[in-house]
């Protein structure tokens, strides 16, 4: 087998270009450092934004769990939002805003469209009374699943739609 050694410079400075032979077959190259910053299939995760430059698969040995072999799947978008009076959104990832929609009724709506509708959506809600300290979120029955929003429901032990102030959703696929 063949070996590639790369030795960085003292300055620090400089490009290193590496070109990919003319072949129809598919190249990875993984090379983590220290620091964790990973080049997959010649797209370099930047450091100024935190996204790969295209589209890249990465393999397991960079998603790696920490035991077992199971493979490891990403969040595609999340939000914690306040449902009580206008919601507001605390913090999110792939969400851009949130619809009230009613009484404990809210959309969820992505920045980012999602591949497919066939993704799987958790969520949590923190009750402040003990009357309603069970809680549960589901999808509405009212709208289909959607690439670009999720329609979500609140509500206490009986049905009745509550609004909370700590509403917590996750969208994996």
């Amino acid at each position: 087998m063949s070996k590639i050694t790369l030795s960085g410079n003292a300055s620090g400075t400089g490009t290193l270009t590496i070109a990919a032979p003319n072949t129809d077959s598919d190249r990875t190259i993984d090379l983590p450092d220290a620091a964790g910053t990973v080049f997959v299939s010649g797209q370099a995760l930047t450091a100024t934004t935190g996204s790969f430059s295209s589209d890249v698969t990465l393999g397991s040995s960079v998603l790696a769990t920490p035991s077992g072999s199971a493979p490891s799947y990403t969040c595609r978008a999340w939000c914690n939002f306040n449902g009580t009076g206008t919601p507001a959104i605390r913090a999110s990832g792939n969400v851009t805003s949130i619809t009230d929609n009613g009484t404990g009724d809210y959309t969820v709506n992505f920045t980012t469209a999602l591949p497919d509708a066939d993704y799987s959506a958790i969520g949590t809600v923190r009750s402040l009374d003990d009357a309603t300290a069970v809680a549960l979120l589901n999808l509405s029955s009212q709208t289909a699943l959607s690439t670009t929003a999720l329609r979500v429901r609140t509500s206490n032990p009986v049905s009745a739609y509550v609004d909370f102030s700590t509403i917590c959703v996750a969208i994996f696929r």
